[in-house]
């Protein structure tokens, strides 16, 4: 069973940075597949980021490409999500997931993962 704490949302001006972090426990994180998720209000979860076990490979949505970085530390148990150039649209509830995988494979399918954090508001003013 593995536990997930989304931290760092927070409310910023369009073309800022946020950076996001999920902190985990109970599990073998080092083991899973990990990936960042939003859902803004009325719309349907849309996947963000997901990176692989190993943090090798990474994979992103259309509309973060180029803006949004993934990245683990699994000494620390820990995944990020860096957003950068940030848009009034980024604005949304986000969330990290993760899976355990027997492959270093990503992940990009809200029903692939099995835990969830509690979720991060981001707000982006216009």
């Amino acid at each position: 069973q593995v536990q997930l704490v989304d931290s760092g949302g927070g409310f910023v001006e369009a073309g800022g940075s946020l950076g996001l972090s999920c902190a985990a426990s109970g599990g073998a994180f080092s083991s899973s597949a990990v990936a960042w998720f939003r859902q803004a209000p009325g719309k349907e979860r849309e996947f963000v980021a997901g990176i692989s076990r190993s943090g090798i490979s990474t994979k992103y949505g259309d509309s973060v490409k180029g803006r949004f970085a993934i990245s683990r530390d699994n000494a620390k148990n820990t995944a990020y999500l860096q957003m950068n150039s940030l848009k009034p649209e980024d604005t949304a509830v986000y969330s990290c997931a993760a899976r355990y995988t027997p492959s270093d494979a990503v992940l990009t399918g809200n029903h692939d993962y099995d835990y969830w954090g509690q979720g991060t508001q981001v707000t982006v003013s216009s």
